[in-house]
């Protein structure tokens, strides 16, 4: 009984009605009046914390007031962040091409070209041809020939194919060689001393294969004309040409000067290449 007296005080108490009244002050008149039960409040206030918690969450997710918030990134950076990504991994696949063509470019300056190894015996043998029945006894024009080719300089083909077509190498710049042409100190070039800003020019037709700067030699181009013909030019002040650009002989392809590490005055650094070995600029061209 008495828990039942005690549920029914407690409903009693939760439906017992309430008149909330708005009076004016001053003449005591009836502005607004409302009737309220405990259970009525307790409904209504939970109702109305729901609806706030409710709002200010769709407010912080789907609006930019998040920005605001600490601990939320903002839309911006993320997309930021997103396109700078893109940027990143598209200048690494670039870095990566880049940095395997200059690597074919060092072997081909450098004469660093790996060669086919085969049995030449099994070539013989697929032809069907019998090695008895070979005539290997050199004839008298071989025999000059091989005389011929014997005496002459491990790099005059270059000599013999310009000779041969006509090919004339233009200056690219004129002035006092500090420096020659020396196998043995592997110094592969003649540095010609000129003035600051001198103009450089094309040694003859080509394809700008490289125009960079590298901290050791500065701005440096690199042209590649007919005949496996290549020619460099170091420590320019500045260069006028892009990489897969078309040149002529005599056109001005950068300015002199006396950047990089490897340098000590204003000056041209020309290096001739034929087939990926070294050749003398001065045996074609002169500086002065």
């Amino acid at each position: 009984m008495a828990k039942k007296d005690k549920e029914r005080k407690f409903k009693k108490k939760l439906l017992h009605k309430y008149r909330l009244v708005v009076l004016n002050e001053d003449t005591f008149e009836e502005r607004f009046a409302i009737k309220l039960t405990r259970l009525n409040v307790f409904v209504i206030a939970s109702l109305s914390t729901i609806l706030l918690i409710a709002g200010t969450i769709f407010l912080i997710a789907f609006t930019s007031l998040k920005e605001y918030i600490p601990g939320y990134s903002s839309t911006a950076l993320k997309k930021k962040a997103t396109v700078l990504n893109y940027k990143t991994d598209s200048l690494q696949g670039i870095i990566s091409l880049n940095e395997q063509y200059y690597a074919s470019i060092k072997k081909v300056l450098t004469g660093d070209v790996s060669t086919v190894e085969f049995n030449r015996d099994s070539i013989i043998d697929a032809a069907g041809i019998n090695p008895r029945d070979l005539d290997l006894k050199p004839t008298k024009e071989d025999s000059l020939l091989r005389d011929l080719v014997d005496k002459e300089d491990k790099y005059n083909v270059f000599e013999s194919t310009i000779s041969s077509s006509n090919f004339v190498l233009f200056p690219p710049v004129n002035g006092t060689i500090s420096e020659g042409y020396n196998l043995k100190e592997k110094h592969f070039a003649v540095d010609v001393v000129v003035a600051k800003d001198t103009p450089v020019k094309a040694t003859a037709d080509g394809t700008v294969i490289f125009a960079e700067w590298t901290i050791e030699t500065g701005y440096v181009v690199i042209i590649e004309h007919s005949y496996e013909l290549i020619s460099v030019y170091k420590h320019n002040a500045s260069i006028t040409k892009q990489q897969g650009d078309l040149v002529k002989s005599g056109e001005v392809i950068a300015m002199a000067g006396n950047t990089g590490e490897l340098t000590t005055g204003p000056h041209l650094h020309f290096e001739l290449w034929n087939s990926g070995y070294p050749v003398n600029p001065t045996k074609f061209i002169d500086f002065n």
